[in-house]
């Protein structure tokens, strides 16, 4: 994956799972959250995405470490996808369970992890979150994961670092010297616009690829593709179907078409 992005912006479009076993808000019926996480991928997949990465956006408060079932639920959900959708495909264990990550990931043959506490230690809901570099490329070396890559986010969304003195742009250089096979810029929140001036500085002190990691919208996908090199998208996607925010096959068309325009 990351090597075509030099021939193309990559959109990857998010599939939030519901609550998994585990979680405080969990429904009860496991098969009914992985039919609903397939017609979502199925509606990136129609609407022309490049990539899916799954999450377990339903698991709030979300724990430091996901239990053994969260993670088995998101490898065999993972794994359903990939093999319906023929997409690349990816997992984000939030909030950032990088060894839950990679192994769901490496269970489920998937392409990508986004690890969203790279280089950064932070504050966020859940604690105290540790830079988790040193430890996470360890671990995807010992289980045999290298070809997985690691997509790290710097001062990610939802967080407040510890050393306010460090800047973006060398957290950008901390992530890529960490061995990120790409790093992620975002707004404050999910669907908040990504600042292009932060994409910008950290496009120029970096080699390896920078996704835009929040905000992507079909009206703004011209001037942040003409910067950023992907993207992570999800939120723009949806709209309410029957009481839930589901994910809109056009609004997805819409937006690859506007993305395809800056190629």
């Amino acid at each position: 994956m990351i090597e075509c992005l030099q021939n193309k912006k990559w959109i990857i479009g998010m599939v939030h799972l519901d609550p998994l076993p585990g979680s405080v808000h969990y429904s009860g019926d496991l098969n009914k959250l992985y039919q609903k996480a397939l017609k979502e991928a199925m509606s990136l997949k129609d609407g022309g995405i490049d990539g899916i990465m799954i999450e377990n956006a339903g698991d709030l408060p979300f724990p430091k470490k996901l239990d053994p079932v969260q993670i088995a639920s998101m490898a065999v959900i993972t794994d359903r996808i990939r093999e319906r959708t023929g997409l690349p495909v990816g997992i984000d264990a939030a909030f950032c369970d990088y060894k839950a990550a990679l192994s769901a990931a490496k269970a489920s043959g998937s392409d990508f992890v986004r690890l969203a506490v790279f280089v950064d230690t932070v504050v966020t809901a859940q604690g105290l979150m540790e830079a988790c570099s040193a430890d996470a490329v360890r671990y995807r070396h010992e289980i045999g994961a290298d070809d997985i890559k690691i997509l790290a986010d710097i001062q990610v969304k939802y967080s407040y670092p510890i050393l306010s003195s460090i800047s973006i742009v060398q957290s950008a250089r901390n992530a890529q010297a960490n061995m990120a096979d790409a790093v992620i810029v975002t707004g404050k929140y999910s669907g908040n616009e990504t600042p292009i001036d932060i994409v910008k500085q950290v496009k120029e002190v970096v080699s390896i690829p920078v996704f835009v990691g929040s905000g992507l919208n079909e009206d703004n996908a011209h001037e942040q593709m003409d910067i950023a090199d992907g993207a992570i998208v999800g939120t723009s996607l949806k709209s309410l179907d029957d009481g839930d925010w589901l994910i809109d096959s056009k609004k997805v068309q819409r937006l690859m078409k506007n993305v395809k325009e800056t190629k």
